[in-house]
């Protein structure tokens, strides 16, 4: 299993993706964001960060970077991508996942722990983690604030494309339905706005981050 973890000017979590994806049983390579080269790579991840300096909006200049045309290429053709905090905000941008990103609901930067729920998402991506089932995940974000119209979220309930939900109390942004990650209808694709990359090693007291880059690899395998 390899993976490419993008780099974009003001990515700051890369290397923490990269750890992520190493102990977690696969190897991984950075893929600066001027670079189109994705070859003998199984899937991609979008990591945190403030790309391009969150300039016009989060991710909003990200999206046209020639790695993103790759990475949606590699989306179209199935593979696996992961987008963390500012690459949630980069795939939304970039038309791969739906709704938007918007400033907390309080106008502050988040940086605390939550727990996340499983929302019993039908995307083979997430196999292993039941519904309701509570995992422990830092955030840190400034615009985290999930947001879809109505019929939007009514579909994304219908089709399984809810990956997971805020815990009770601990949806601090605002983010409508607690929803703190989605992916796109085939499953392939997952947005998340906390950050699995940070709960890998019991140091930091959490290692459930690393369920979700396992389950990653059993995707892509």
């Amino acid at each position: 299993m390899k993976w490419g973890v993008l780099q974009f000017p003001g990515s700051c979590d890369e290397r923490d993706a990269l750890n992520a994806c190493e102990v977690s049983g696969a190897q991984a390579r950075l893929v600066w964001h001027e670079s189109r080269d994705l070859d003998g790579l199984d899937g991609v991840v979008v990591p945190g960060g403030f790309s391009y300096g969150d300039y016009l909006r989060a991710g909003a200049i990200a999206r046209f970077s020639p790695a993103m045309e790759a990475v949606a290429e590699l989306a179209a053709g199935g593979g696996p991508v992961l987008g963390i905090c500012n690459g949630f905000q980069v795939l939304c941008e970039a038309g791969l996942l739906p709704g938007a990103l918007l400033r907390n609901v309080e106008l502050r930067f988040i940086c605390r722990q939550v727990d996340l729920l499983g929302a019993g998402s039908s995307s083979p991506y997430l196999e292993g983690i039941a519904p309701g089932e509570r995992l422990s995940i830092p955030a840190k974000h400034g615009e985290g604030r999930y947001y879809a119209p109505e019929e939007t979220l009514d579909g994304l309930e219908a089709t399984g494309q809810i990956a997971f939900r805020y815990a009770t109390g601990h949806n601090s942004n605002g983010s409508v339905r607690d929803v703190a990650g989605v992916t796109n209808k085939a499953g392939n694709v997952l947005g998340l706005m906390p950050h699995p990359e940070h709960a890998v090693d019991p140091l930091t007291g959490s290692t459930d981050g690393r369920r979700i880059f396992e389950a990653m690899a059993r995707f892509a395998a």
